[in-house]
């Protein structure tokens, strides 16, 4: 009998064990921690914790050439019989494999799930001839828009996963408020703006309310533009009350940003439709509350389990109310928090994926020369 094959992970922006790319793959391992895999990752990549617990790892992906090394990744993957799966899985990835391969991909070889999809009837038309090429890809999304898109595509193996991101530390013991707190990477789609404007606000109001703001970068450590100019507005800003974190945390440090919190979260909708943040979770396991705007993906959490307030625009004067709000019932607020991030456990999210990985992973096993192919 073969011994089970390795499930070859593919995520190129994997920099660091912040962000979304390395809080999805946490959690896909907290549900399978037996299921055999290797991540291929950033060049660069800081992941002691990855290391620490023994996950193989091949630093590959450098940020200016990545597309072209996916190109080349996925047909050596392909020709060695290896399962792969892309966690963060985008059209230019669909592309890739279909190119990459040199015909069709058999059953239980490729899975890619999407986070987000752009729609449009060009992008509908070629999604119809790659699935036409492709029938046998395994297909996964966070939302039905994103399922129902890439089914009427013509792909029949699609379903729905809702994952359960966050660390897998312990949560953090109950606590009083504390401050409101602003987690994550300062970018632009997770509203960084809406922030620094409820900053503004603070100041201009005379409030004596506690804000904690993380000012850190992307995967690379960059800001986008309009970020580099908030964080300059940020600066400026005069209030006593504000913590600007801008040294790098480990997990355990981050962690504890949420104990007493409420946690903002001011994204856009065109991007967290259907996409997932991972500070949600983490927000929930640890008890903080967290206020959001409506038409996301965290604004259904909140309202479906009582674990924060919805505001329908981000303006300060809305996040501030709502903060109140919830802040005149923190303990409440908390409790439906943890709850919530109870609820969200990894091993029933993840099933739907980690089932047909396993029986890919315990399938024939690839060729000795196409093994040692993989090989670097």
């Amino acid at each position: 009998m073969l011994p089970p094959r390795a499930i070859e992970i593919v995520e190129p922006t994997l920099a660091s064990e912040a962000g979304h790319c390395a809080a999805l793959f946490a959690s896909l391992h907290a549900a399978a921690p037996a299921l055999p895999v290797r991540l291929w990752i950033d060049h660069h990549a800081q992941v002691p914790r990855l290391q620490e617990q023994g996950v193989p790892l091949q630093r590959f992906f450098r940020r200016r050439w990545r597309k072209l090394q996916a190109l080349w990744l996925y047909r050596r993957l392909l020709r060695s019989g290896a399962p792969i799966l892309v966690p963060t899985a985008t059209w230019f990835d669909l592309r890739a494999l279909d190119l990459a391969a040199r015909g069709p991909i058999p059953p239980r070889r490729a899975f890619l799930y999407f986070h987000k999809w752009r729609a449009s009837a060009r992008r509908a038309q070629a999604l119809a001839r790659l699935a036409r090429r492709q029938p046998d890809l395994a297909l996964f999304g966070t939302s039905q828009a994103i399922v129902q898109a890439l089914r009427r595509g013509g792909f029949t193996h699609v379903e729905q996963l809702v994952p359960a991101l966050g660390a897998d530390l312990p949560a953090q013991p109950p606590a009083p408020f504390r401050a409101l707190l602003s987690a994550g990477a300062a970018r632009a789609d997770k509203g960084f703006t809406h922030v620094v404007d409820l900053v503004e606000h603070l100041a201009a109001a005379g409030s004596s309310l506690p804000i904690v703001v993380q000012a850190s970068g992307d995967h690379y450590g960059r800001f986008d533009q309009s970020t580099r100019a908030d964080l300059r507005r940020l600066q400026r800003c005069d209030y006593p009350h504000l913590t600007v974190l801008t040294d790098t945390m480990d997990a355990q440090q981050y962690q504890q940003l949420f104990a007493g919190a409420i946690c903002l979260q001011p994204y856009g909708r065109a991007d967290y439709a259907d996409k997932m943040s991972a500070v949600t979770f983490d927000a929930l396991r640890n008890g903080a509350p967290i206020v959001t705007v409506a038409g996301t993906t965290m604004a259904a959490i909140a309202e479906a389990s009582a674990a924060g307030l919805v505001v329908d625009e981000p303006n300060p004067q809305a996040l501030l109310a709502a903060c109140q709000a919830v802040l005149q019932r923190y303990a409440e607020f908390s409790q439906h928090a943890r709850r919530a991030g109870a609820a969200h456990a990894p091993n029933s999210a993840w099933r739907p994926l980690v089932e047909p990985l396993q029986l890919a992973s315990a399938g024939s096993g690839p060729s000795p020369r196409a093994a040692t192919a993989v090989q670097d």
